[in-house]
């Protein structure tokens, strides 16, 4: 490489979790770096909006998983203040009833310890002491790296009943990978119920977009432009829509699957641009529903709109200002309802599972994500290319798996390769 083409920089399109963990590791190895992102603020997918009351609104329910092995090696966990859920659930039955697992991950015998719970039989409780001593044997790029069929076809050839996959596994799994149909690969069910075994569900207490801004925070002044849309890349030569060109000493393509697949169009055979969906709606209360327990409220019916409903300020009061509580509520796949069709359908079900109160409910905001998530179908590889020519690259989860974990990992990957 000449002097003139090295003192050009990496240029990374993209700034969510891909894009500045790839920058982080070349800002290391003192690599000059530009990162270029369309939007207002760094973190892709993890965002988090504040309203004038002062509520943050994280764009769509998510968490961090604090044993995830990349987060680990990167991130800061001091400085963004975790707060943990508690490691359990409670499940709405489909005849209403509720039933409340404590840590049944985690200590799998203490939650399902009574032979009456309706989650479940006896059978399946000790099939799942097993299978946890099973997983835990194992790295999780061993679990990644098995052949999968289906999460559904797994469980049943597992041995499972009917009862604790429709009770159990659809509702908190389903909600995981935004998918009650449990198609996702059971590799990666694996890896996922390996995680919340070993570690925690938190959130940063000032919203998941702590995670991606710390990332931005470390890298030199000027290097990430905002508000900067890529219209082409061309070799080394990326083009921007105002006829604006940037030579690079190398391009890292590290947005989603269907902005790369357009920046990328040769490489399209490559590049998978199917999305799990999901919406999310905020609602305000003046006191949580949720008893102050930390538990995620998890619906088993079948054919309800409230699939998952969460009160973040309960776990991170800085989620809503002083006096009130936030309620997110999840409901996964295909909307064609409108904001207020939306929150009317939803009152009710939300008055049948809280009470009365629910009716009176502030609606703050509703979140509709088409692209909230890259599917992961049985067969996909949990690796897929990363180097698409000598000085072309690509990262993203959607190469790998749907997680914080992955696109992290692709990241560090790509600058491994240009490292190397």
């Amino acid at each position: 490489m000449t002097a003139s083409v090295s003192q050009k920089p990496i240029i990374i399109i993209g700034a969510g979790m891909a894009g500045l963990t790839c920058a982080n590791y070349l800002h290391r190895a003192s690599r000059p770096i530009l990162v270029l992102d369309a939007a207002d603020a760094v973190g892709g997918r993890v965002r988090t909006d504040v309203t004038p009351e002062g509520f943050r609104l994280d764009r769509g329910f998510q968490v961090l998983l604090t044993k995830y092995p990349e987060v680990q090696r990167l991130l800061d966990y001091g400085a963004l203040n975790l707060r943990a859920f508690r490691s359990g659930a409670v499940i709405r039955l489909e005849d209403g009833r509720e039933t409340t697992l404590q840590n049944p991950l985690q200590q799998p015998t203490a939650a399902f310890t009574a032979l009456t719970a309706p989650i479940g039989t006896l059978a399946d409780k000790l099939r799942i002491l097993r299978f946890v001593l099973k997983i835990q044997r194992r790295t999780s790029a061993q679990l990644l790296s098995h052949a999968s069929v289906d999460t559904l076809t797994y469980l049943r050839r597992y041995g499972w009943s009917e009862q604790i996959i429709n009770r159990f596994f659809r509702p908190f799994f389903g909600g995981v990978f935004l998918d009650r149909d449990l198609t996702t690969a059971s590799n990666f069910f694996e890896f996922v119920f390996q995680q919340f075994v070993r570690g925690e569900a938190a959130v940063p207490a000032l919203g998941m977009q702590q995670i991606p801004e710390q990332l931005a925070a470390r890298l030199p002044a000027g290097v990430v432009r905002l508000n900067t849309k890529v219209e082409a890349v061309d070799g080394l030569t990326v083009r921007l829509p105002n006829g604006e060109t940037l030579e690079a000493a190398a391009v890292v393509v590290a947005v989603d699957g269907e902005a790369a697949a357009r920046l990328l169009p040769a490489s399209r055979q490559l590049i998978s641009t199917a999305w799990r969906r999901t919406t999310c709606t905020y609602f305000a209360a003046g006191h949580s529903p949720g008893r102050a327990d930390k538990l995620l409220r998890l619906n088993a019916a079948p054919h309800s709109l409230a699939h998952n409903v969460a009160f973040p300020s309960d776990v991170a009061p800085d989620y809503a200002p002083a006096g009130r509580a936030l309620i997110s509520v999840s409901t996964h796949g295909s909307q064609t309802l409108t904001d207020d069709e939306l929150t009317a359908r939803l009152r009710p079900e939300l008055t049948a599972w809280f009470g009365a109160e629910a009716a009176q409910w502030q609606h703050l905001r509703t979140y509709h994500l088409p692209h909230a998530l890259p599917t992961y179908a049985a067969g996909q590889p949990a690796h897929q290319p990363l180097q698409l020519t000598d000085t072309l690259f690509r990262c993203g989860d959607y190469t790998a798996y749907p997680s914080l974990n992955a696109a992290m990992a692709s990241g560090r990957e790509v600058a491994e390769l240009l490292l190397s």
